[in-house]
């Protein structure tokens, strides 16, 4: 079965930086574009970033752009998401998701893009 694992989340303080890291088995990682997306309080899902199969090519938020890095190793079957200066406004559960094929074919994906979620792992970015 598809298991998405996420780790690396904490409490640090603006103007820090995280490393997430995802792992994933179950399928076939190299074959498939992968998502973060990110739940604050109170607010909807908000997509992140997305790395298409080849990890070649990748799209960000606005709010996240120069600041957030997704990459993946396809032999490790494992994302991460690079996250530098964060703010405040960072602060939510970080998920990975499993995108429906092997690139981003909207902008922003839609939810109904994510075939898979991973049980998340928290951000709080607080002094």
């Amino acid at each position: 079965e598809v298991q998405l694992v996420e780790s690396g989340g904490g409490l640090v303080q603006p103007g820090e930086s995280l490393r997430l890291s995802c792992a994933a088995s179950g399928f076939i990682f190299s074959k498939y574009a992968m998502n973060w997306v990110r739940r604050a309080p109170g607010k909807r899902s908000e997509w992140v970033a997305t790395i298409n199969s080849g990890g070649d090519d990748t799209t960000y938020v606005e709010s996240v752009k120069g600041r957030f890095t997704i990459s993946r190793d396809n032999a490790k079957n494992t994302m991460y998401l690079q996250m530098n200066d964060l703010k405040p406004e960072d602060t939510a559960v970080y998920y990975c998701t499993k995108h429906v094929g092997s690139q981003l074919y909207t902008n922003p994906p839609d939810v109904n893009q994510y075939d898979h979620w991973g049980q998340g792992t928290q951000v709080t970015v607080s002094p």
